[in-house]
């Protein structure tokens, strides 16, 4: 980008590029180490190490005094491949991490082997961190240009504040647009995808612009698809963009494009509609301004033939031609492309441009929706779910990433179910929250009536845009289905029924089918199971709020049912820490097993015992129950015997005669049953919009300033109304176990749950979700549906079964393994 009219200029903190700057120190170069004249009334640590390590003949130094600094900022880049690398390595990303002492501020490069510690989301913005090894890295091609390299760390807790007030030590750090410290490229990536803008060298000032037309001469785009190939020149094109995709990153450590980004566009006249490709840096000078239905003039664009394994999105009027045998290429040279956007007041109707239509379908409409069509969505949203990432194909390091949302439009009691992958509007999808008017363009009906229970959801395309911002003066608002959704929500708002509304936590979508067999062909994978001995690996391996479904073989030998209340279920920032290498169950619980068995009141009979455990979750769910093991002894004095009950309920659980011979002698025992609060679905505070918000988006690369007093996500009230079962699952080898959670979705007063599969499916369970909407019925099915839980899964003792878990990093070495379907081979056709 740099050198190129109109564009932003690389800036000179980048290591490798020889570029003048005006104000250089004479003290140093920029973007180097730079050795400051003069005292300061206090001393910067970061000032003190670089003078250690520039004075090092080895280049390095563990500093002899090795102090807290703070984490402003972590930043992604893709590295280029070095002179001396014969092969091209894969992507390899690299991270800038911005510290300051106090005193300055210093961006330092982190080096590779410790990038591990922000794939984990360790090493975050906002945390205390010791340095205890450092480094310096010199360009050779430039006269003591050397960057600060971050060898070896010691990350520690979030603090409460950090100033964004210290100055930089090197003035270069703080220009802008901001560049990398090493490599030629220009910009940084965002933290966790590719697809996002992200940096200053993204523009959005573009603006319409009247166009003298007497001395343009324009071409239709149903001639120029006759006559491209004999033209040397083309004539300008007049078209109205229809569809925008999101952003394709194609940077690789062996290409040497500055700015390898490339989008398409769908753009029509009156007499077709086709694809225009827009290439590198016109991407961040273009993308952010131009938008669905503007009015373009092109002009030295060039035209190739059209790429044949790609699919246009079918235009909305069917009546307009569908040009796929050339494309429309627009580069900054070869030729530089012209680009005009045309005020909507200048464009006369003998041009005859389509106009921007839509296809909305309603709630009540989905059902009979077929398979893959494509339709438009707005409504309120009512459940935001966490952004969460899945790994690409053939790919190491990068993620898609996506949430679940749930949007009602009045029309039906389902709301419709959205897979929201990230649509290049960061802007938008990092800031959604429940209660929020949403709309969705291009989405996919994914559809599956023979499944059990049926599947039927929508996901983005490439082309999906979201919007959020209110209706007024937008095109759409006079389709009749739009203006009565708009009717439905003001009458909700007025009478003040906007309610149930969800933020957060585990969600088990999509549900699987019912066999495994099912299971098994749905899947495109090279191996159905995971070994026992292999899952401590997959969980290990994932990076942060990577989410993976995998299957496993084994007997369920202990099912214990933990109420809602428990301490188990919110577990403190200190207990995550403490327990980050043992993911485990409470201590305290496992000492009251082992004290229970002493004292020989484990059950011997596996039916009895499991009876009696019904009994007792029965009780445990009663709102009087639930209130004493909330009060502590000098609030209720008389309370004895329901916190003795409480108690009995905490620790109750069935457990099979197996696991009593075959426990004290497993070779592994993984404990993965914790429940996170991150993992808990939150009922909505719209007072705290902001702050749940940012827990349940991704870290951010820059460190926010937190707004007031910040809550503690715990205070939030959860939108589950049971507790969750922790279960233990021993190999088929008997050799090695694992514990993991099963959180069912049942609330009888969540939306979300008529289509999420629970456990109990499996066992032909018919009463999952109560059809009773009574107080009395509502008590009932809640008290009643841990004990019919644990008693089923005591019917299954001894039992070979295929448990379908969902795996999830939520970073900071906490791991989230939740039980999602149980299969038994022998019911698998």
């Amino acid at each position: 980008m740099s050198g190129e009219s109109g564009q932003p200029q690389a800036g000179p903190s980048q290591a490798g590029v020889d570029m003048p700057h005006p104000e250089r120190n004479q003290t140093g170069v920029p973007g180097g180490v730079i050795r400051e004249v003069g005292a300061l009334e206090r001393q910067s640590w970061i000032q003190k190490v670089l003078e250690q390590v520039t004075d090092s003949p080895r280049r390095w130094v563990t500093p002899s005094e090795v102090v807290p600094v703070a984490v402003l900022a972590v930043q992604r880049y893709l590295l280029e491949d070095e002179p001396r690398d014969v092969e091209p390595k894969p992507p390899l990303y690299c991270f800038d991490v911005t510290i300051s002492d106090g005193v300055y501020q210093e961006k330092c490069y982190l080096d590779p082997s410790r990038n591990s510690l922000v794939y984990k989301n360790i090493l975050k913005v906002g945390i205390e961190m010791r340095i205890s090894r450092v480094s310096c890295i010199y360009n050779e091609k430039r006269v003591g240009q050397g960057i600060l390299c971050i060898d070896e760390v010691l990350c520690g807790e979030l603090l409460e504040s950090v100033s964004l007030e210290t100055p930089f030590r090197n003035s270069a750090h703080r220009e802008v647009p901001e560049r990398p410290l090493r490599g030629g490229k220009s910009h940084y990536l965002p933290l966790w995808n590719n697809e996002d803008p992200y940096g200053d060298i993204w523009l959005n000032n573009k603006q319409p612009e009247e166009h003298d037309f007497n001395n343009t001469k324009i071409i239709s785009l149903s001639h120029l698809e006759t006559t491209w190939s004999n033209r040397k020149s083309f004539p300008a094109l007049l078209v109205r963009i229809l569809h925008k995709s999101k952003l394709r990153y194609y940077g690789k450590p062996n290409k040497k494009m500055i700015e390898p980004y490339q989008t398409f566009l769908e753009v029509a006249d009156s007499s077709g509609t086709v694809s225009v490709i827009m290439w590198n840096t016109l991407c961040p000078e273009w993308y952010k301004s131009l938008h669905v239905g503007l009015v373009l003039l092109l002009q030295d664009y060039s035209v190739k033939k059209s790429y044949p394994f790609r699919m246009q999105p079918l235009p909305v009027d069917p009546k307009i031609k569908l040009i796929s045998t050339m494309e429309i290429c627009l580069n900054v040279r070869d030729p530089p492309t012209n680009i005009i956007i045309i005020p909507e007041k200048q464009v006369k109707p003998e041009w005859r441009l389509p106009k921007l239509n839509h296809r909305f379908v309603t709630r009540s409409e989905l059902d009979k929706m077929p398979n893959n069509s494509i339709c438009d969505v707005i409504g309120v949203l009512v459940f935001v779910g966490r952004v969460q990432r899945s790994k690409k194909k053939d790919s190491h390091e990068d993620f898609w990433s996506y949430r679940w949302i749930h949007i009602a439009d009045g029309t039906s009691e389902q709301p419709f179910i959205v897979e929201l992958f990230s649509t290049s509007q960061p802007e938008i999808f990092e800031h959604i929250y429940p209660m929020t008017h949403f709309m969705c363009t291009q989405l996919k009906v994914v559809k599956n009536d023979a499944q059990v229970p049926k599947l039927l959801y929508l996901t983005t395309t490439n082309e999906s845009h979201i919007f959020l911002t209110g209706h007024k003066g937008q095109p759409y608002t006079n389709d009749a289905k739009v203006k009565n959704f708009i009717q439905w929500i003001k009458a909700k708002n007025d009478s003040g029924e906007v309610k149930n509304t969800v933020m957060g936590g585990y969600y088990p979508y999509p549900p699987v089918p019912e066999t495994f067999l099912k299971y098994s062909s749905s899947l495109k994978v090279e191996s159905l199971l995971t070994a026992l001995s292999e899952v401590k690996v997959e969980i290990e391996n994932l990076q942060y709020r990577e989410q993976k479904r995998i299957a496993i073989q084994g007997i369920i030998t202990v099912i214990k049912y933990v109420p809602r209340n428990s301490a188990t279920e919110s577990a403190s920032a200190s207990e995550t820490l403490r327990n980050a290498n043992r993911p485990s169950t409470s201590e305290a619980a496992r000492k009251e097993s082992q004290s229970q068995e002493k004292d020989g009141k484990r059950h011997h009979d596996d039916s009895s015992g499991s009876s009696q455990c019904c009994r007792s979750a029965h009780a445990s769910s009663s709102p009087v129950t639930k209130k004493k093991i909330m009060q502590t002894p000098s609030q209720e004095n008389s309370s004895g015997a329901f916190v003795a009950r409480a108690r009995k309920t905490i620790s109750d659980k069935w457990e099979s005669q197996l696991w009593r011979e075959k426990k004290l002698d497993l070779i592994d025992h993984l404990h993965y049953s914790q429940v996170y609060p991150e993992s808990i679905p939150r009922k909505f505070s719209f007072e705290h919009r902001h702050f749940l918000s940012r827990q349940f988006n991704s870290q951010p690369a820059k460190y926010i300033p937190p707004e007031g007093r910040v809550p503690k996500l715990d205070n939030f009230k959860s939108a589950r109304s049971l507790g969750h079962f922790e279960l233990t699952i021993l190999g088929l080898n008997h050799e090695i176990a694992i514990d993991v959670a099963f959180l069912p979705m049942y609330s009888l007063q969540d939306i979300r749950t008529s289509q999420v599969d629970t456990l109990l499916t499996c066992m032909n369970y018919s009463c999952v979700y109560p059809q009773g909407s009574t107080a009395t019925e509502k008590v009932t099915g809640s008290r009643g549906l841990a004990g019919d839980i644990i008693k089923a899964v005591a019917k299954m003792d001894r039992s070979h079964v295929i448990c379908i878990l969902d795996i999830c990093s939520l970073g900071n070495n906490k791991a989230e393994v939740y039980l999602h379907k149980i299969y038994e081979p022998n019911k698998t056709s």
